[in-house]
């Protein structure tokens, strides 16, 4: 009987504790928030208001507001869809304080895991896209506050082009790479962990003149180069054509590889490279090197 009301007294302690409360996926109304957080700009293309929805979803098809206390907890999270009614526009309802507002534009599959501001993480099955982050810190008090946000690009492109037409027996490529990252610190859009990312075409189209694949990284400095693997594989998953490149990348860069990959490569061949440098207006330029 002793034991029994200890047991109670515990529970009824437990559940009088305060939980801390994350909203995810929970948007209030624009009437009961006191935070409205609005994209205003995504690189350099500025708008009188906040960028229209049509424009916005030009450049991503998911958008990832997560709100983060002093302590960089995050107490809030809301994640929108460019199919969404209001994509653009997050509303949090928030007690006085300071805040860290972190908001994510991308194209992956899914969401990323935004738990923690210093390693926000995409996942090889989500795929990785052409990014942009704002980070931002705001005080409230008991007046609502609007705040417009710029988006920036973090992420370095590696544009694999094969010039030689696909064989017949080529069903399925994948593309392994390292150096890079899959997951980036808010404070700097750096990358944050060492990762083995990896991307899988399934759609490859035998007999096609050339083709084009694009593979995300986020760097771990400005500069910084990855290791990738390039495979072929039949039908039945033999590996047809394998060939490694260490590529030179920059931050917020294109780097363009290009070359015949299936006449000049026997299985697991290396390559020599040379780098020219030509100008992208989207990017801040773009690397071609040949293979």
């Amino acid at each position: 009987m002793k034991y029994l009301h200890f047991l109670l007294l515990a529970v009824c302690l437990v559940s009088c504790e305060k939980p801390l409360i994350l909203d995810e996926d929970s948007s209030v109304s624009d009437s009961e928030a006191n935070l409205i957080v609005t994209v205003y700009q995504m690189e350099t293309i500025p708008f009188t208001k906040s960028m229209s929805r049509a424009a916005l979803a030009d450049h991503c098809t998911r958008l990832n507001f997560a709100v983060y206390d002093s302590l960089n907890t995050r107490v809030k999270q809301i994640n929108q869809l460019s199919s969404d009614q209001g994509f653009g526009t997050a509303y949090f309802k928030l007690d006085p304080g300071k805040y860290r507002v972190v908001v994510v534009a991308h194209s992956s599959d899914g969401n990323p895991t935004m738990t923690n501001p210093a390693k926000i993480q995409f996942k090889n099955n989500q795929g990785y896209t052409d990014t942009f982050m704002s980070n931002d810190t705001i005080e409230l008090g008991e007046s609502s506050v609007t705040l417009p946000v710029d988006l920036n690009r973090i992420v370095s492109l590696c544009r694999f082009v094969i010039t030689d037409p696909v064989p017949d027996n080529i069903s399925q490529m994948r593309f392994q790479y390292t150096g890079g990252s899959g997951a980036f610190d808010a404070s700097t859009g750096l990358g944050s962990v060492k990762s083995t990312q990896t991307v899988w075409i399934n759609d490859i189209n035998p007999g096609q003149e050339s083709s084009v694949f694009d593979l995300y990284t986020f760097l771990h400095a400005e500069e910084g180069t990855i290791h990738l693997l390039a495979t072929a594989y039949d039908e039945n998953s033999n590996v047809q054509h394998e060939r490694e490149f260490d590529i030179p990348m920059k931050r917020r860069k294109v780097t363009k590889l290009t070359g015949a990959y299936f006449s000049d490569s026997p299985s697991g061949s290396s390559s020599t490279i040379t780098v020219i440098i030509n100008f992208n207006d989207d990017w801040e330029g773009e690397d071609v090197i040949s293979y």
